[in-house]
């Protein structure tokens, strides 16, 4: 490093407030210049950047590390006399770094004194420029304590890290930070802008050394004739291209200078008609870019490896949505099957009460035809030798059990047959006597007892016929001497025994029924009186929303498309949400996360009732609701 303790950068100039000859040297102490705080400022086109440059290159002359913070990518052309490492987000750098790499920018810059300009120009993401502009601010401050060496940072468009107005990011923090703090350390700053007014006046004021080029805007006047004072702030408007104020702790006086012209080429000029002929620009040690490169290759194997991992991982979800699918479509097959087994199961074993009478009516029918079968061979034997040949022949058995079999209402049918109670007026005999009262006599007995006995007054032509038109013990001797008069007689009883038996089955029925609704209205009685309300409104819904709301019951959390095919849809996916939705309004599902839902009617039930029961209360009014939707019966 060379042992220069002052740089020139201009000449004084004539004009109001200038002081002294025209034409002297302005110098600059280097050691102020490095480790102070200064301010660069002056409009569009007035020289603010040149005369930045110009500093960089008389420390760049001499040795000395600098880093320059390039806003508008217009200090590359120092490469064209200067050893300089340019680094920022495109190709026009000698390398693209990132915030991984401010570590090791820090250590070039001061440890190596390596020169850099880091362009943040080219970022396209803003929120990524700032934060490697922070966490290099954050490098050099943290090194700087430790290595104790003069390093200037120049930084372009202060205004917008140090804003006067408006919050201040993390970038902007720092950049105070090391305007305070940073002179101990050895690290000295450098703000330039085009709008002192919007700069914030706590750094401004910090500075040990000001520069004021041409500017315009009355608010930015003020800020030159509260700080120097009115007259320069009227003189600030007429001050030529690269001329400026400059005010300084170490003169303690404001001087009218004429900055000089930067020797490098002027990436910041504004372009022109002429052919623009960019220069042969140097080249940095490529043990430089190697080691920026080594972090960028180990960074890129990072991205790389979690681009992979990722890639697994996605599979990997991939192949366990398709599993989850594999095994919803097990659990429906799978339930499916058991409800057709017991549909089946329930249609083979389901109890038939007519079907169980009628069988028995038979097996009772068979002994009453053998039993009838033995005593008429008899009877027959006994009566043929006392009245001579009978023309009337007792009913047939097998008619009476059909007639009295009830087609299926065994039940009722035993009431009559069992008790022997009399139907429509007759015995269950089939006889009456005088006085309509049935004589409780066993048939078989009454059959013998008649055919045995011949009638009192001897009259036998076409049966028995009691005296004084009584009828006799046994209507079933007593057989009409015309056959189509027992014919009427048979399907009268028939027809009146079948109107019987219907009419014990409606009964029976009819109090089965009032059973269950005495039944239901006590379990209502005893339920809390949020449970009709709720009953109620799950009864509301049609038949597949309430097969959804059981097998998000029966299921768990699962997605409506899966539970409207469980209940029987298509796989509409547009019926399935809009039955889902009618589910969740009603407060009867959640969502509970990557698009799955689950019942919430033990969270409802403690709603509805405002708390007032526990958690088994509240499971059994649950439990009992389940009959609303999980039998299927609701339209």
């Amino acid at each position: 490093m060379a042992e220069t303790e002052q740089i020139t950068v201009a000449t004084t100039s004539a004009g109001p407030g200038g002081t002294g000859e025209p034409g002297e040297t302005v110098n600059l102490p280097v050691v102020e210049l490095l480790t102070g705080r200064g301010f660069i400022t002056g409009k569009s086109g007035s020289g603010k950047s040149n005369t930045a440059s110009v500093i960089a290159e008389k420390l760049l002359d001499n040795g000395f590390g600098l880093l320059i913070v390039d806003i508008d990518g217009e200090y590359y052309g120092l490469k064209e006399e200067y050893e300089i490492l340019h680094v920022g987000g495109d190709e026009e750098c000698d390398i693209q770094v990132t915030d991984d790499h401010a570590g090791k920018i820090a250590s070039l810059a001061l440890e190596q004194n390596v020169p850099i300009i880091l362009d943040i120009s080219s970022f396209l993401d803003e929120e990524e420029a700032e934060t490697l502009l922070t966490e290099v601010a954050k490098q050099l401050f943290a090194k700087a304590k430790k290595q104790k060496q003069p390093f200037l940072m120049l930084v372009e468009e202060c205004h917008e890290w140090m804003p006067e107005k408006g919050s201040m990011g993390e970038v902007g923090k720092m950049l105070i930070k090391i305007g305070k703090r940073g002179r101990k350390h050895g690290l000295g700053i450098v703000g330039i802008s085009q709008r002192p007014a919007d700069v914030k006046k706590d750094y401004i004021t910090q500075c040990d050394w000001l520069v004021w080029h041409r500017l315009t805007w009355n608010n930015d006047t003020k800020v030159v004739g509260r700080i120097l004072d009115n007259k320069y702030a009227d003189a600030v408007e007429d001050l030529d291209d690269g001329e400026a104020f400059m005010m300084n702790d170490w003169a303690e006086q404001v001087s009218r200078v004429q900055f000089h012209r930067k020797q490098t080429f002027d990436a910041g000029a504004t372009p022109g008609l002429d052919d623009f002929e960019r220069p042969e620009l140097k080249s940095v040690s490529d043990d430089l870019v190697s080691e920026l490169e080594t972090i960028s290759d180990e960074q890129q194997e990072t991205e790389d490896r979690i681009k992979e991992l990722r890639e697994e991982l996605d599979k990997k979800n991939s192949r366990i949505a398709e599993l989850e699918a594999e095994l919803q479509d097990a659990r429906d097959l799978s339930r499916m099957a058991e409800q057709f087994t017991e549909a089946m199961l329930d249609q083979a074993e389901d109890y038939n009460p007519g079907r169980t009478e009628q069988e028995k009516m038979r097996r009772q029918r068979e002994r009453f035809t053998d039993q009838q079968a033995s005593d008429s061979d008899a009877d027959a034997d006994s009566e043929a030798d006392a009245n001579g040949p009978r023309n009337e022949q007792p009913p047939e058995p097998d008619e009476t059990a059909d007639a009295t079999s009830g087609g299926g209402f065994g039940d009722a049918f035993s009431a009559f047959a069992e008790d022997g109670a009399a139907m429509n007026g007759g015995s269950a005999s089939g006889s009456a006597d005088a006085n309509g009262s049935s004589p409780d006599i066993e048939p078989e007995s009454d059959i013998s007892s008649a055919d045995a006995e011949p009638a009192s007054n001897g009259h036998a032509e076409n049966g028995a016929v009691a005296t004084n038109g009584a009828s006799p013990d046994n209507s079933a001797a007593a057989v009409p001497a015309n056959g189509q008069a027992e014919t009427d007689t048979a399907a009268a009883d028939d027809e009146d025994l079948r109107a019987a038996i219907a009419e014990a089955v409606e009964a029976e029925q009819s109090d089965g029924a009032t059973e269950a609704a005495e039944d239901e209205t006590s379990s209502d009685a005893d339920s809390p009186a949020v449970y009709a309300d709720l009953r109620a409104d799950i009864e509301e819904l049609d038949r597949k929303t309430c097969r959804m709301l059981a097998y998000y019951r029966e299921q768990g959390p699962g997605t409506p498309l899966n539970a409207h095919f469980s209940a029987g849809g298509s796989g509409d996916r547009t019926g399935a949400y809009a039955r889902n939705r009618e589910l969740r309004l009603r407060g009867l599902v959640e969502h509970v996360g990557r698009g799955k839902y689950d019942t919430r009617l033990a969270a409802l039930v403690q709603e509805e009732s405002d708390r007032r029961l526990d958690d088994d209360e509240a499971e059994s009014v649950v439990s009992r609701l389940e009959s609303a939707f999980l039998d299927g019966d609701s339209e």
